[in-house]
């Protein structure tokens, strides 16, 4: 042990440790801190930053022993307090910083260190020391920090005074469409709100810590589990394995479409006869402490017979490749396109025609927040689960059959999230705690690390796409060939659905009358294919939005224009058959149209021998819902107090469910003059809430928020008298009126059949991106300079939220076509290994201009927002490298080599 007196946030603290823990780790445990959060715990992600001595270090990886005696260490808890705020957190709520909120404190700690010392930063200057001290933010784009950073430093100099970024309420009373902000706000840039993490070191004495046994192998059949030398280990309670599990062993994918070949319940709880993937669970550890629970997990023997691991569709689908699950084909899943008349014909009579293969690959979601979750039995007997999850009574009824318990003796909670990007539409830890609870009798607690994060959660599943576009000599489109394979990975669950996109968003935007395709969904033994922000579009509208520019320059056409002649307009349908909701692509490319000139302008003055410049556009589509009758229901209750709670199960994991929730209801309860902190909303715990469907498909604000406005309007008819005044809770429970009223939504829409033909989405949203790129010639590397984008997700319902998923999904996506791959397991098992984008990837000039076309089906006019800004940027970026260098890149990420590859074939 070591012992050091320190100064912490001011006060004398004297730390008896070993000397290789970690900062961090001593004040989260020892001292309760826990605004430092631990995310990569290898120094690459900042949010463990703390201000030692005046200087930004990463507690997660600074070790005790180095700390020098008498030290002052610094710690969110010591900049500001809830009821006494600093200026750089008032900012961060003025600005929306706080998303999921999980890199917050790190990002505040590490300006407040910059502003010590500098109070009058440039914004390059704020950049530049978020890259230097490895502060990652998944969520915002950066943008929305750097202008909290700017503020603050001016309230700071005296040239602003902090009142001027308090959101003043409009003399209206109405927040719908304000930067109001988010009801979490305050916790989160104050590190009061607790995460997994922050409640597993608050968990009761005799909670057990678990670790897991994995496989190191992608392909496998398991000879043997051997428990008998780690179950001798100190401190271990339990190895659990297969043996221990009551129920069916198996994860089913619940929703499997009629023609699919499979069943659905192909991924185990834990392995019994097979490992699928890398890091397949094979045994639990539970153990008194995490260090006991790791060291046992070592001892567990596994023999495994190594098999031919088939790590991408191609070899998934050869002609010698041996069924992953046995009696189920590895092509399991085709989904036709068949659109107006036969195709062939019109290719051979088209004026032009233009073809492209393309390959959208394995994105890793990489938050910065690893999987965390625990488990135990609460006083009814009742299994309760808390985890990450983003679709609860989803989640129920996928694991409650393989653990063995009833989805009625069962309650599902959603931590305070750090962003998921959409791997949580998937159960991950969910019935690991299960059945280690079960087995146990014993509340349990596992938290992933990030290396496991990264090799052992889902990963968007990779596209194989050929594509062919036929059109007349003045562009007008014909017609549309389509070819794609989906990599889903070893488990099947939501595969069929995620093929579906193929056929749905593949030349969306554009009038096409004729089209003929077919997807496959493929397993394979790579990461399995989980949702991903865009799920589905980012690779679909990737082949096409690359193909139209291509299709434009065997025209001689300008590649605005050509998307001008064909886009959505009256009379037009999408691929599905269905007449989009509004039609305002042609007024957006209208906006756009000077911005691009200008910016293609700026391009060619400004190019150079060695770095040239261009400018790439792509149009974006996406529905927000699930396919067909999506449903969520919603109660609401007016109480003593005469507030008025809201509960659902909206989760939020940083888009921000809770304003989403809150200024919904807001807004349908003005007439009875309710004020925004009149509105509470209790969210995600199916105990309290009824089922508001998964957080996915950029569903919640269309239909929770439906369901919303239907159970405030019920609630609304209750308290409303004859005069057009409303009751008290008093007068409702004196007259016997009911106070609690439960509201109900369904899309009116249908499936899309065999044929991908249907009416799946009652709400779209539409975008355009415009990016403006430099390439380094001697090296290929690219630089992203300026993005515009032209939104409209009608109505915006609150503009920090919006803006924020603009940002930040335009920022997934500009990793997407630069960087970010998850194809090596090992070299891409860390941040910086995987092309995570940190401040200086991610350009500043970020442009987002609003179209409000208020949707007929979206609450008070408004659509979804999330996956819009993931739809295809990438796709823009992709065409700017084209018009800068002459280098197409086809295959996504466009790694420097690519693009100098390219460069030298051409030379």
């Amino acid at each position: 042990m070591i012992k050091r007196s320190l100064m912490v946030n001011g006060a004398p603290r004297m730390a008896i440790v070993k000397p290789d823990a970690t900062l961090a780790t001593y004040l989260r445990e020892s001292l309760g801190l826990t605004s430092v959060k631990i995310g990569c715990g290898t120094g690459q992600c900042g949010s463990c930053s703390v201000i030692v001595d005046g200087k930004v270090i990463r507690s997660c990886s600074y070790k005790m022993s180095r700390l020098a005696d008498g030290a002052a260490v610094t710690t969110l808890e010591g900049v500001g307090t809830p009821d006494n705020l600093h200026p750089l957190q008032v900012a961060w709520l003025a600005h929306g910083g706080a998303q999921c909120g999980f890199c917050s404190p790190g990002f505040i700690v590490s300006a407040k260190a910059l502003l010590d010392q500098n109070t009058s930063p440039s914004r390059e200057e704020v950049r530049d020391w978020f890259q230097k001290h490895r502060n990652a933010c998944r969520c915002t784009g950066y943008k929305p920090l750097v202008d909290a950073v700017m503020d603050a430093a001016a309230v700071l100099r005296g040239d602003m005074k902090v009142n001027e970024l308090l959101f003043k309420i409009p003399e209206d009373g109405r927040i719908f469409g304000s930067k109001y902000p988010r009801p979490t706000g305050v916790a989160k840039v104050t590190g009061t709100l607790d995460y997994g993490a922050d409640l597993g070191i608050k968990m009761p004495e005799g909670t057990l810590r678990l670790a897991l046994v994995q496989a190191e192998a992608s392909h496998a059949r398991i000879l043997g589990i051997d428990t008998s030398e780690a179950e001798k280990m100190p401190g271990v309670v339990k190895v659990v394995t297969h043996k221990d599990i009551k129920g069916k062993n198996r994860i089913t994918g619940l929703i499997t479409f009629p023609t699919n070949k499979g069943d659905g319940w192909d991924r185990p709880i834990l392995c019994d006869e097979k490992v699928y993937q890398y890091g397949d669970a094979i045994a639990i550890v539970c153990a008194d402490t995490e260090e006991h629970a790791k060291a046992a997990a070592e001892k567990v023997k596994v023999d495994l017979e190594v098999l031919p691991a088939y790590m991408s569709a191609p070899e998934a689908m050869a002609d010698d490749a041996m069924e992953i699950h046995p009696g189920t084909p590895n092509v399991y899943f085709e989904q036709n396109i068949v659109k107006g008349d036969e195709t062939a014909p019109i290719f051979d009579k088209a004026d032009v025609v233009a073809e492209g293969d393309f390959y959208v690959g394995r994105q890793p979601h990489m938050p910065i927040e690893p999987d965390v979750g625990f488990a135990y039995f609460n006083e009814d007997g009742k299994l309760c689960i808390h985890s990450k999850s983003i679709g609860l009574h989803l989640h129920m009824f996928m694991i409650a059959p393989g653990l063995g318990i009833e989805p009625d003796n069962m309650i599902m909670v959603q931590n305070p999230t750090g962003g998921t990007f959409g791997y949580k539409f998937s159960p991950t830890m969910e019935a690991l705690v299960g059945a280690a609870c079960i087995a146990t009798g014993q509340p349990v607690y596992l938290n992933y690390t990030w290396y496991q994060q990264q090799t052992y959660t889902g990963k968007r599943s990779p596209f194989f796409m050929n594509v062919r576009f036929a059109a007349d000599k003045e562009g007008k489109l014909l017609g549309m060939e389509t070819d794609w394979s989906v990599d889903h990975g070893p488990y099947s669950e939501f595969g069929d659905l995620l093929t579906l996109r193929g056929a749905q968003f593949i030349g969306a935007g554009y009038e096409i009358n004729n089209i003929r395709g077919q997807g496959r969904t493929v397993c394979t033994n790579h990461a399995w294919g989980s949702a991903f922000r865009g799920y589905g579009s980012p690779q679909s509208e990737f082949a096409s939005e690359v193909l139209m520019d291509m299709l434009a320059e065997k025209l001689g056409m300008d590649p605005l224009e050509l998307r001008y002649k064909n886009a959505y307009r009256p009379g037009s349908t999408t691929p599905t058959g269905q007449a989009p909701e509004v039609y305002s692509l042609p007024d957006m490319l209208d906006t756009l149209r000077p911005i691009y000139k200008a910016a293609k302008e700026k391009a060619a003055k400004n190019s150079t021998a060695e770095v040239k410049r261009g400018v790439g556009m792509s149009l974006g589509v996406y529905g927000c819902g699930l396919d067909g009758p999506d449903t969520a229901e919603v109660n609401v209750e007016l109480n003593a107090d005469n507030t008025v709670t809201v509960y659902t199960t909206w989760h939020d994991h940083g888009q921000g469910a809770d304003i989403g929730a809150q200024t919904t209801a807001h807004e349908a309860l003005r007439p009875a003059g309710f004020k925004p902190e009149a509105v509470k909303v209790v969210l995600n715990d199916t105990e309290f809430c009824p089922n508001g469907g998964p957080a996915g498909g950029s569903r919640s604000q269309v239909v929770v928020g439906r369901a919303i406005k239907a159970a405030c309007e019920l609630l609304l008819g209750g308290m409303r008298k004859g005069d057009g005044s409303f009751r008290t809770y008093q007068e409702m429970v004196d007259e016997k009126i009911s106070t609690k009223y439960n509201g109900k939504w369904s899309a009116p829409c249908t499936d899309c059949d065999t044929n991908g033909q249907g009416n799946p989405f009652a709400v779209y949203m539409y975008g355009l991106f415009l990016a403006e790129v430099a390439v380094e010639i001697a090296t290929g590397k690219t630089t992203v300079e300026k993005m515009t984008m032209v939104a409209d997700v009608g109505k915006v319902v609150n503009k920090l939220a919006v803006d924020g998923q603009m940002y930040g999904g335009v920022a997934q996506a500009i990793g997407l076509a630069l960087t970010e791959d998850f194809e090596d397991i090992k070299k891409h098992s860390t941040m910086v290994g995987a092309g995570f984008p940190y401040i200086k990837q991610i350009p500043d000039e970020m442009d987002i201009i609003y179209h409000e076309s208020p949707r007929p089906e979206g609450p008070f006019g408004a659509a979804g927002v999330g996956e819009l800004p993931l739809t295809c940027p990438h796709a823009a970026v992709i065409n700017g490298i084209y018009n800068a260098c002459g280098v197409r890149i086809t295959r996504l990420p466009a790694l420097p080599e690519k693009v100098l590859a390219g460069l030298k074939g051409k030379a």
